[in-house]
């Protein structure tokens, strides 16, 4: 008896089912009920699909083989079959593709009797490996051209050149052609094509449904001349049983580490330019979303960046949670959009900051990798022909996390240190995927290129650092900390932080290496930035540090402290004039008030044309007020060149940082991603085995829920047909034994105490004391029948 292909998923052992399950995940989001609904699942249009997405194309390619190879009558193909026509791949690869169809339940049954999925067909082309149907279904008299072989090939020798041109084009697939002409309706056919349609080689076929008519607009080229065409390549073309080997020099490992790790530290500083750039000069969030093309290029100009890069970046911090919108008045919101928001480095950006170099690094990576983002479409237009800017939604791609995944791991499976040029990884990147990669080339193009601004390749290999961000025993790539693996390897590739500066008799300040943040902060307060390698002490930048706290003292002690060179004396005095200076004025409100002990720098201020616009009017002869803030005179006066401070309601001088805005904290988009998929099943070890035991269980409940057999149904009525009641009871004694010792399950029929009958399917444990104890598999409870009720015992399988 033929078994069905529930039969066949339920005859498994529960390796082999946990094997399909971890091949083909999809088939237990959610977990089926029972083995039936397992196998209506696997046999969906949909999860056919997703595994086929996943398989290669020699294993496609094998497939098609199978489809070619079926028996008109029975629709069954052998593995036999399959290796014949795949002939010129040799039969071990090919047995091995038919093995991974089968063992994800593409191909099922025996060997000799292979039955393809009904659900391939219509997700598939109608052309297997690109040949079209057989002739006898397209035309009876091209079907008897093709039942003569010489004669088929003696027609095909005598076509012209033109017209042989359009075959070998046709037997290259797909199989169909659009008549010649200016309209099939005008009966304007191209003389190439009329000879080859005259001859029965194509055959004219509608376009709706493809169905054979002798006017359709379409032709096809029958499966038989395609073949017989295809006599150099073989009937299914050139097949590729191993993937396409780049013929690519290997690179040396340190240097393609050392490639990586500088432009992974550049990456890093362009970051920081960036989002410092938009913390001193936020831009506006478009109404539509987004960066504007201006301000994008006021960035460009700032960092000194090409617009790609900047736009890379941006989307980078954005998905790691260090730049997000607030409104103007400083109060944070997390839509973008309102006409009212600007771009803003979040809180999180602060902690980032402290963080060494190969921490900062990893965690943009890790958001690269997740992002939904595809930095590449910014500069060009959408479909409404506007341009695409930065961080808008028109650069959301649901499938960009993937693309990247597919583009690395490619590169993570090639020796290390192997480079191939970008063709060559999409065309490998095809092979592993055809289905899936068919239409992908911009996406996998665009994730080579970021990787490389990114430092995850060096010199277009993939970094020893950026396989470990890949391997999934480096801690969840999802995950919320940091791959610590990662951070290691790339440490020890970054030059070390330094505590030191060299200062220059021209007041510039080097530092030799990457800063480490103690350092970082104080050339942060102390002098101006100019490069990421050099700074420069002026006297806005000395004054700053006074306002914020340091003394004379303090920071000619800070210079000698952190300079490896000689303290020039022009700093020296620049330092000293400065203090000399600072805090010679006093400001307070009044609005705001001005006062000094030095009458004559009172006299000066108010003399003072350009603090005209303050409205300053004399007190005394030591104070001054305005009707202006305190923060409007302290601006105005440090704009004259004088060095006020701020003092509050005691005298008391404020020390006071420079207010720093920022944008609420956002979540990584990592994380977020992490929580979203907390829940996905995890199909491996415990787990795994779970799902099949929860599958088993659930068929063995719906199976139980069956009616009885009728041989146990008729028992519990009117007797067991041909026997004497004494008969029956003696076998289903018998049969309760035998169930004991071969621990089988039995429908048992019998009688209960309010005289109704019943049946259940159990697994008898033992018969003794007269009584019967079995277990219910469905309910996992252990039940008690006196024997003298049983009135029939038939195995499960009857």
């Amino acid at each position: 008896m033929a078994t069905t292909f529930a039969d066949q998923l339920r005859s498994l052992p529960d390796e082999a089912l946990g094997a399909l399950i971890q091949l083909r995940p999809d088939l237990v989001v959610p977990v089926p009920s029972d083995v039936s609904a397992l196998a209506v699942r696997a046999q969906s249009r949909g999860s056919v699909a997703r595994c086929l997405d996943s398989l290669d194309e020699f294993t496609l390619t094998i497939l098609d083989a199978a489809r070619l190879s079926r028996a008109p009558e029975t629709a069954l193909t052998s593995t036999d079959a399959i290796v014949e026509l795949a002939a010129s791949a040799p039969p071990d690869d090919v047995r091995v593709a038919i093995g991974r169809l089968r063992a994800r339940f593409l191909l099922h049954g025996p060997e000799d009797a292979l039955q393809i999925v009904g659900a391939v067909d219509e997700v598939t082309s109608p052309y297997p490996a690109g040949l079209g149907r057989p002739a006898d279904y397209l035309d009876p008299s091209a079907a008897g051209l093709c039942l003569d072989r010489a004669k088929l090939r003696r027609t095909v020798m005598e076509a012209t050149p033109d017209a042989r041109k359009v075959l070998d084009r046709l037997a290259a697939g797909p199989p169909i052609g659009a008549l010649g002409g200016r309209s099939a309706h005008d009966g304007v056919v191209s003389e190439p094509v009329r000879w080859l349609i005259d001859h029965h080689l194509l055959v004219r076929v509608s376009e709706a449904g493809r169905s054979p008519r002798p006017d359709g607009e379409l032709v096809e080229l029958p499966r038989e001349v395609g073949m017989l065409l295809r006599r150099e390549t073989g009937p299914l073309g050139l097949l590729r049983p191993c993937p396409p080997a780049p013929e690519t020099p290997v690179r040396d490992g340190k240097a393609v580490d050392a490639a990586g790790a500088g432009q992974a530290l550049e990456a890093v500083r362009t970051t920081e330019s960036l989002l410092e750039a938009l913390a001193a000069d936020p831009a506006p969030v478009l109404k539509a979303g987004g960066l504007g093309v201006r301000d994008l290029k006021r960035l460009v100009r700032e960092v000194n960046v090409d617009e790609p890069t900047a736009a890379l970046m941006l989307e980078v911090a954005h998905a790691t949670g260090l730049l997000g919108e607030a409104d103007r008045s400083g109060n944070g919101r997390s839509l973008a959009g309102g006409g009212d928001e600007i771009f803003l480095p979040t809180g999180a950006y602060d902690l980032w900051k402290a963080q060494s170099i190969a921490q900062r690094w990893t965690a943009l990576a890790r958001a690269w990798l997740m992002m939904t983002r595809q930095s590449g479409l910014v500069g060009q237009r959408d479909e409404r022909d506007r341009p695409i800017t930065a961080l808008s939604p028109e650069a959301e791609r649901p499938a960009a996390p993937q693309a990247r995944r597919e583009a690395l791991m490619a590169l993570a499976a090639l020796p290390t240190g192997t480079a191939p040029p970008v063709e060559d990884v999409l065309g490998l990147l095809f092979w592993q995927a055809p289905r899936r990669a068919r239409g992908r080339e911009a996406v996998h193009r665009d994730a080579l290129d970021n990787a490389a601004l990114l430092g995850v390749t060096g010199r277009n290999a993939l970094t020893s650092y950026a396989r470990l961000l890949l391997d999934p025993e480096d801690g969840d790539p999802l995950g919320a900390e940091p791959a610590t693996d990662t951070v290691r390897a790339l440490d020890g590739l970054l030059p070390a932080p330094v505590d030191h500066v060299l200062v220059q008799a021209d007041l510039s300040v080097v530092v030799p290496g990457p800063p480490e943040p103690e350092l970082a902060t104080e050339l942060d307060v102390l002098t101006e930035k100019e490069s990421a390698a050099m700074r420069r002490v002026t006297a806005a930048s000395v004054r700053r540090a006074l306002d914020v706290g340091y003394s004379a003292t303090d920071v000619h002690a800070l210079f000698r402290r952190r300079s490896r060179t000689p303290v020039p004396q022009a700093l020296t005095y620049l330092i000293d004039d400065a203090a000399r200076k600072h805090g010679g004025l006093r400001a307070g409100s009044a609005g705001g008030y001005l006062r000094s002990d030095d009458e004559a720098l009172v006299a000066e201020v108010l003399a003072d044309k350009r603090l005209s616009t303050l409205g300053l009017r004399r007190l005394a002869p030591t104070v001054l007020v305005s009707p202006h803030q305190v923060s409007r005179l302290l601006g105005a006066l440090r704009d004259a060149g004088y060095a006020p401070v701020a003092e509050d309601a005691g005298g008391s001088a404020v020390l006071s940082r420079p207010k720093v805005r920022r944008a609420p904290s956002r979540t990584p988009f990592s994380v977020r991603l992490a929580d979203h998929q907390a829940g996905a099943p995890q199909l491996a070890g415990p787990r795994l085995a779970g799902v099949v035991e929860q599958i088993r269980k659930g068929d063995i409940a719906t199976r139980a829920a069956r009616r009885a057999p009728v041989s146990v149904r008729a028992s519990t009525g009117a007797g067991v047909p041909g026997l004497t009641a004494v008969q029956a009871h003696s076998q289903a004694m018998a049969m309760l034994e035998k169930a004991v010792r071969e621990k089988t399950r039995v429908w048992v029929g019998y009688v209960d105490s309010h005289g109704a009958t019943l049946s259940r399917l159990v697994r008898p444990v033992s018969v003794s004391a007269g009584y019967l104890r079995a277990e219910d598999d469905r309910t996992e409870t252990l039940h008690t029948f006196a024997l003298h009720r049983i009135t029939a015992a038939v195995p499960e399988e009857q």
